[in-house]
């Protein structure tokens, strides 16, 4: 087996992480297939790179001294692709990278950058993890990205990241059957939800932490069970579980969407990218993204009549930022 920078950019993912589960994530590759490679690594190597254990993955003797080459050649072969991107960018009409957690926004998003950047090459990847896609923003695999926060539990953006806060403060709403019976009601008491089973998916950066310090603080312990948010719906729309979700859902048939008692689940919302000046896009200006970005917000949020009715309750604008 002959080592290629894309081994050599695992091996500086795991020791950065600390774990092969959290750098597979940051990879967008699975746990068992980045544990495979790293054993085809060491068998290549002759010997042991990381040590596992319980509490992560610790470098070995041989690991530091890979390590220390490793970063050396991928951040040669980075600013080698990041030069002959620019290049290629200058004389095709640029290209462009975003990133995000789930949200109806994207959508719209999406559509307004390439109706008004028909020449640049845009793409997409969602994440569930916030910080992960702040992380790739700050490596330069992605140029912006837009984010959720979920209150109490704050992301950490790395160095060198400026953000442009869309939401200051987004209340998170519920997802129940419609024959729930606290679905009758306009807004849901979290004591009306006490006896429910509520889904989560802890997969989420923040969204179990919140969810958890929530009932916590108004001294309630209900059922929890994992699971997917997509999954979620289908159970919530047969009446199994109840689940937090965002106040622009648009609900499928046998699901009511109901805004919580004192909004005490809420998230912050932000755009974030590069400040380097040899970073910034020359195609486009972070503002322009932006602007788009704040456009489909509201084409969303106008959209949700649930939504539209608790803006209406607490006299509030569409909560955009400018």
């Amino acid at each position: 087996m002959e080592l290629e920078v894309r081994h050599l950019r695992a091996l500086c993912a795991v020791a950065d992480a600390g774990s092969v589960r959290k750098a597979a994530r940051a990879l967008g590759v699975t746990q068992p297939s980045l544990t495979a490679q790293l054993q085809r690594i060491e068998n290549a190597l002759g010997g042991e790179l990381f040590l596992r254990g319980p509490e992560g993955t610790r470098l070995t003797l041989l690991g530091r001294s890979v390590l220390c080459r490793a970063r050396s050649i991928v951040s040669d072969m980075s600013a080698l692709l990041d030069e002959v991107a620019a290049a290629t960018n200058r004389e095709h009409g640029g290209r462009l990278r975003i990133g995000c957690t789930s949200s109806r926004v994207v959508a719209g998003w999406l559509r307004r950058l390439r109706a008004r950047l028909p020449e640049t090459d845009t793409t997409i990847r969602v994440d569930v993890s916030a910080n992960a896609l702040l992380q790739m923003v700050a490596g330069g695999q992605l140029d912006v990205a837009f984010v959720h926060e979920v209150e109490g539990a704050p992301l950490r953006v790395p160095d060198g990241l400026a953000t442009r806060e869309l939401v200051h403060r987004e209340p998170q709403f519920v997802a129940l059957a419609e024959s729930h019976p606290a679905a009758r009601r306009s807004v849901v008491e979290l004591t009306d939800l006490v006896a429910d089973e509520w889904m989560v998916d802890s997969t989420v950066d923040g969204e179990w932490v919140g969810l958890r310090r929530v009932f916590a603080t108004a001294g309630l312990n209900p059922r929890f069970v994992h699971g997917d948010y997509t999954t979620a719906a289908d159970l919530v729309a047969a009446g199994v579980v109840v689940t937090p979700c965002q106040p622009t859902t648009h609900p499928r048939p046998g699901m009511a969407i109901r805004p919580l008692a004192g909004d005490p689940l809420a998230v912050r919302l932000f755009m974030a990218h590069r400040t380097s000046p040899e970073q910034v896009l020359a195609a486009h200006s972070y503002s322009g993204l932006f602007a788009d970005l704040r456009a489909s917000y509201r084409e969303v949020a106008e959209r949700s009549a649930a939504y539209r009715q608790w803006l209406g309750r607490h006299d509030l604008p569409l909560p955009v930022a400018g």
